[in-house]
């Protein structure tokens, strides 16, 4: 094995690397002196990194990008190099890193519709997204054993862990590796039936993602039109909890279909679901349901029933805000087993009583989906 790679070689090896002029000759600042290189994560001879350039030059960011994974893949004991390229300030105006940077690469319609608002392109005939109005509700657990519910139904699916600073899917799916690169284009993983795509197969799982906003986008650009994904008929998108600007942002340009709201039954995070509700609203996503998660738990012993969170709330709001009720899913020891395990539940027992919630949430969705004429993917929320 070679000498250990360090983010210093990894800066030396870009030293050479040119930004472009307007006129597009890469004659200009190399990147590292122009101060836009950022968010260098190593992880057993696979590299990812970040490049900052300015809008105007933004018709070049491929070229750069080649060029730059091209540099750090002749550093001796690199297996792999994927470079983020992100165009929302001018380089070297600021250092990288800087926390008070809110320049986006992007324009929100804040009036509401997805008007003005350009659109990526879609890698699946529906793409849905689980989301939640806050964390610790469940999503990212209902998120995958929702998409298993879809392939169980004979639909190709597709799952993207969207939650940068927070992704599950590794250990979700019980996999550490890292995704193969062919013809420019990351491979997804193949786990379960589901091709996969995480943040988290690309760095360590205890290496914390420094990035800003426009950081963010960029990279859950590049995951969705960068990745491999096939011809899929459902792309689930594991939304990070919350309203922010990413969640806002990616709503308006992943070309929805829907979007399927997951929460406990607790009146606390029924107020956050309803957030996330009235955001999906605000940017014309359908919202197809709500979800219940949580929702009683059955003692393995005596067989009672103890409603720890309150029961039926979800299924209320849901009536109050005119949206369908997909399910209620129990507090339930194997579920979050099974999870942790990286074994889910719909995958490890598909006859068992669990399994069955999740795939009749699946089928509750896909009939949705059907009645649509537009084909546009659909976004599930916690």
């Amino acid at each position: 094995m070679s000498d250990k790679i360090t983010e210093q070689k990894i800066l030396s090896s870009l030293s050479d690397v040119k930004l472009p002029l307007e006129n597009g000759e890469f004659s200009g600042k190399n990147i590292v002196e122009a101060q836009a290189v950022s968010g260098i994560a190593i992880k057993d001879g696979n590299v990812i990194f970040t490049i900052e350039i300015s809008p105007s030059i933004s018709a070049y960011a491929n070229a750069l990008r080649a060029t730059a994974e091209q540099a750090v893949d002749a550093l001796d004991g690199v297996l792999s190099v994927t470079a983020i390229v992100t165009a929302h300030r001018e380089a070297g105006t600021q250092p990288a890193g800087h926390a008070h940077n809110h320049s986006h690469g992007h324009s929100h319609n804040h009036s509401g519709g997805q008007t003005g608002v350009e659109q990526m392109a879609s890698p699946a005939r529906h793409i849905v997204a689980v989301a939640s109005g806050k964390g610790g509700v469940g999503k990212s657990t209902t998120a995958i054993n929702l998409a298993l519910g879809f392939a169980a139904l004979g639909k190709k699916t597709g799952i993207l862990d969207a939650d940068i600073y927070g992704p599950s899917l590794p250990r979700l799916l019980g996999i550490n590796q890292r995704p193969e690169t062919r013809d420019k284009k990351l491979i997804p993983i193949d786990a379960w039936g589901l091709k996969a795509m995480s943040i988290g197969f690309l760095v360590e799982e205890d290496s914390p993602t420094i990035w800003r906003g426009p950081m963010v986008m960029s990279a859950l650009q590049q995951m969705l039109t960068d990745v491999a994904w096939g011809e899929l008929d459902i792309l689930v998108i594991d939304m990070p909890p919350g309203t922010g600007d990413a969640q806002l942002t990616l709503s308006q340009r992943a070309a929805l279909a829907g979007a399927v709201i997951v929460s406990t039954p607790q009146d606390l995070a029924l107020i956050d679901a309803r957030k996330g509700l009235n955001m999906f609203r605000r940017v014309d996503v359908p919202v197809l349901g709500i979800i219940e998660n949580m929702s009683y738990f059955l003692c393995p012993d005596c067989g009672g029933r103890a409603d720890i969170f309150g029961t039926g709330g979800a299924e209320a709001e849901a009536a109050r805000m005119g949206v369908p009720f997909l399910g209620h899913v129990p507090l339930e020891m194997e579920i979050r087993k099974t999870s942790d395990e990286g074994t889910p539940v719909v995958a490890s027992a598909p006859d068992g009583p669990h399994a069955l919630i999740y795939k009749q949430i699946a089928a509750s969705v896909t009939r949705q989906l059907d009645t649509h004429s537009d084909g546009m993917p659909a976004i599930i929320m916690e």
